[in-house]
């Protein structure tokens, strides 16, 4: 495609935590790099123990990736955006909702993202936009 856009990173998110998801990013890229079902099966062993992340809690990892990470910020950064920020969720202890799925309305597109409290965290979109096909949750023993 050549439509020109510009991306929009986030401001404001504290330097311990852009510093902290700095760490996290090189993690997210290797992860993203692995075929899906040991991509989940070490995501349910990185969510054990830990508690629902708030809408909160998941904003603010989502963002801290898309303010140090130009590929996370970017239109095809979704599944490292989405790894990193349920990483980063889980370092303090609470863990979101990561999905993979699919567009409901045509043209067919692939996406990943994480929810709290059942929708998606920032990705403008209303409810029931994407189809999950793969999902991690807090306390979870499998998933689709």
């Amino acid at each position: 495609m050549t439509t020109p856009s510009a991306l929009e990173r986030p401001t404001g998110v504290p330097l311990t935590r852009r510093l902290t998801a700095r760490l996290v990013v090189p993690l997210a890229l290797a992860l993203s790099l692995l075929p899906p079902r040991r991509m989940r099966a070490v995501l349910h062993l990185a969510c054990r123990g830990a508690t629902p992340a708030t809408a909160t809690q998941a904003k603010d990892a989502r963002d801290a990736m898309c303010a140090v990470s130009l590929r996370c910020a970017g239109p095809k950064g979704c599944l490292p955006r989405s790894l990193g920020a349920a990483l980063l969720c889980r370092l303090g202890g609470s863990w979101p909702t990561w999905c993979t799925g699919v567009r409901v309305v045509p043209p067919f597109t692939a996406h990943a993202w994480i929810e709290a409290d059942g929708h998606p965290v920032d990705e403008g979109v209303p409810d029931g936009y994407f189809t999950r096909l793969i999902t991690v949750a807090p306390g979870s023993r499998s998933s689709r």
